[in-house]
């Protein structure tokens, strides 16, 4: 028997909860990094559009992304745990070498 993923079961952007009821995910900077993450993947075609299965590069917005992520990690510096520190620090790493890769084809 095939098992259903969250979204089959509760629809784009919902998760279940602990009680089976679907919920939008918990906020997390984390998680807020992660989607500024996978909107740079978008941008730099890298991620399919979901309704038309097209990946198409946009350095401008991808940019966008990858800037807004720096500036979280300037204005975040000293407060955040030592493990978002490492999740935002690899992700802007991954992410720039992407960018380039991208820009020179």
């Amino acid at each position: 028997m095939e098992e259903k993923s969250a979204q089959d079961v509760c629809g784009e952007g919902q998760v279940p909860d602990q009680d089976g009821k679907c919920v939008m995910p918990e906020v997390t900077f984390s998680a807020f990094v992660m989607s500024l993450n996978t909107s740079a993947l978008y941008h730099l075609g890298e991620l399919a559009d979901p309704d038309t299965g097209q990946k198409i590069a946009n350095l401008e917005l991808a940019r966008h992304a990858i800037d807004t992520l720096a500036v979280l990690e300037e204005k975040t510096k000293g407060n955040l745990t030592e493990e978002e520190t490492e999740l935002l620090k690899n992700i802007l790493y991954d992410i720039k070498i992407r960018f380039v890769k991208v820009a020179q084809k």
